[in-house]
């Protein structure tokens, strides 16, 4: 019994599957299935109940559950006590909205690397719905999205937030400024897929206006920033994101009567036994962005 074959037991049970454990481990099936083979023989009981679809533990796989948990938590917590940086290895999976990628994430590797350079780390870049139910199901680490992750076992932690500033091309003829909701209506409107907030709160904005407006969404922010930028539409994005286009004039910044709510994006991760690095990462995070936010006040 060792906790390479513990935490292989411990992923099967919250995932339900060998092949899902296998997966999440970088391992192959066959090793998983031996190394539960091999802790059966020396409890010598059965801890899984094979005979459906989905890996479901026997009472006594429960009760050691219970015990094997615990023994990852302080493991990891002695890892992190006690150890060198060096000696703390493995893969993090980071599941990062585009906007973070765009913004913070060289940063935070660069953190990360330098505080655990043992840890590999894989890149998981997706609209936050997605990264939220990738949470949920264990197939990311760490989740840097907008808005929280719902659930009992999952912490959520204010990470940033964003402005949006209306652009369009110069080439796109507007209305006086600032433009009124309902000449705003009338002009199509590039943004963030359906079923997120942006896109939500863009068109709470607008539908008042009961105009059928051309609402053009993309999962993709080098797609919305490009449309725009060929002046297909206007579109509210992070100004932070467009340093480049709103200094080559490739757009230009307008205002509107109404403002739009800030993207707020949050870091979410779990909170199970033997989470201590993946706490511990967030935490890096968190306090990459703080410092980055008092150097800027105190430089302006």
């Amino acid at each position: 019994m060792n906790i390479r074959t513990l935490e292989t037991f411990v992923w099967i049970a919250r995932l339900g599957s060998f092949r899902a454990a296998a997966r999440r481990l970088y391992a192959s099936q066959p090793s998983v299935s031996a190394r539960i083979s091999s802790l059966e023989d020396e409890l010598r009981t059965e801890l899984f109940d094979r005979t459906g679809r989905k890996a479901v533990l026997t009472a006594k796989g429960r009760q050691l559950l219970v015990y094997a948990e615990k023994i990852l938590q302080l493991h990891s917590e002695l890892l992190e006590t006690v150890a060198s940086p060096d000696a703390i290895h493995g893969t993090i999976r980071l599941g990062v909205s585009e906007t973070i990628a765009y913004t913070w994430l060289p940063r935070l590797i660069e953190k990360i690397s330098e505080a655990y350079p043992a840890v590999n780390l894989e890149l998981d870049v997706d609209i936050s719905l997605n990264l939220a139910d990738k949470l949920v199901s264990r197939e990311i680490d760490i989740a840097f999205l907008i808005g929280e992750v719902s659930q009992p076992d999952i912490i959520n932690r204010r990470f940033c937030r964003y402005p949006l500033v209306w652009v369009a091309s110069p080439g796109v003829e507007l209305p006086a400024e600032p433009i009124g909701l309902a000449d705003l209506a009338r002009i199509p409107i590039i943004t963030y897929p359906r079923r997120s907030e942006p896109y939500a709160n863009i068109r709470s904005l607008i539908n008042p206006m009961n105009h059928p407006t051309q609402i053009h969404s993309s999962s993709s922010l080098s797609t919305i920033i490009r449309m725009t930028v060929d002046g297909l539409g206007v579109s509210a994005l992070p100004r932070e994101i467009l340093h480049r286009e709103l200094a080559s004039g490739a757009l230009r910044e307008f205002r509107v009567e109404a403002s739009l709510p800030d993207l707020v994006f949050n870091v979410a991760y779990s909170a199970a036994p033997g989470a201590t690095v993946l706490r511990a990462v967030a935490e890096l995070s968190l306090s990459t962005v703080s410092d980055d936010s008092r150097e800027s006040e105190r430089i302006v």
